[in-house]
């Protein structure tokens, strides 16, 4: 399996920002660590999954003595987020619910797409 050097960054008043040195624009957040690594990993999914899509070249990962190198790179900490299997295409849709269900599983999940995704194999499984 493949990973990426993410960086983490975190002012004092900030959330916690994550960006992708070898993805240029591919940036998340997260209010608590875990909540960072957890959208770190979708929206490195999400932005390979564009680039495919795209037809563009998804780059090798970056070597972490390289990245740590490049001034702009010194205040982050770097983390290493597993990039998902070539074969597992991911892709992105815009779906409609209605505003109470999606706070209620906003309520009960740290990730919602992973949630989703769960009950929907779940419910696929019981068919």
């Amino acid at each position: 399996m493949r990973h990426y050097i993410a960086l983490i960054h975190k002012d004092a008043d900030s959330d916690y920002g994550v960006s992708f040195p070898d993805f240029p624009g591919c940036v998340t957040a997260g209010s608590t660590l875990q909540d960072a690594l957890t959208m770190a990993q979708e929206a490195l999914a999400g932005h390979m999954g564009i680039l495919a899509e795209d037809g563009e070249t998804i780059p090798a990962p970056s070597d972490m003595d390289g990245v740590m190198a490049r001034p702009e790179n010194r205040d982050g900490v770097a983390i290493l987020v597993p990039a998902p299997e070539p074969d597992e295409k991911i892709v992105r849709v815009n779906i409609t619910f209605p505003e109470g269900l999606l706070k209620r599983i906003d309520a009960v999940a740290d990730n919602r797409s992973k949630f989703l995704a769960v009950a929907a194999e779940k419910a696929l499984r019981n068919d």
